[in-house]
């Protein structure tokens, strides 16, 4: 993790296949959970050489999943998420969302929603918070932005308005689930 405690890419990727093997009740070949992580990433971010760097056979190497039948990739062996594991998938799934935008951190808050119903209620929660703290954060940018250049020519202040606009929907969603969750505790 960085040192706000936010994710790396490759540690987006260990969250994709940790939370990926949970949903899989556990019990996926190592072809199956390779194709998905590459399948879910590369359709939020494109194909990427940056974000694939994360090996499964690392994943076994520190007793986060351990095969159940077979050795590893060259049989195509059948593996379960450890308890190790399911520590590791809560500390990334609990982890801070950086406040800036980007193909990375939009990958992250993807995983987190994919993942979040893995979470108690209680950690759901926090964790739509900090969707919704860093969606305030990108919304004040891009508001003093706009300000700062009002009276420019050209375009940017047309474009910076509808990124505004997005990010103000975005955040009434983000509001609107936390509420949702909020009346399930």
């Amino acid at each position: 993790m960085f040192a706000d405690n936010t994710l790396t890419p490759k540690e987006a990727i260990r969250l994709c296949a940790l939370g990926t093997l949970a949903l899989a009740e556990n019990n996926m070949r190592y072809s199956e959970l390779a194709s998905a992580i590459r399948h879910f990433t590369s359709r939020i971010t494109g194909p990427s050489l940056d974000i694939m760097g994360t090996s499964i056979e690392l994943l076994k190497f520190e007793g986060l999943v351990e095969p159940i039948e077979g050795i590893g990739m060259e049989d195509d062996a059948t593996l379960r998420l450890t308890q190790k594991g399911k520590g590791e998938l809560n500390t990334l799934m609990t982890s801070r969302i950086r406040s800036a935008s980007g193909e990375v951190n939009k990958l992250i808050t993807t995983l987190k929603l994919r993942f979040l119903h893995l979470l108690k209620i209680d950690a759901q929660c926090e964790q739509a918070d900090l969707l919704i703290e860093n969606c305030e954060t990108e919304l004040a940018r891009l508001d003093d932005l706009h300000a700062y250049h009002a009276k420019d020519q050209g375009y940017l202040t047309d474009w910076l308005e509808h990124d505004i606009e997005q990010l103000e929907k975005h955040l009434d969603w983000l509001e609107a689930f936390r509420d949702r969750l909020g009346a399930t505790t």
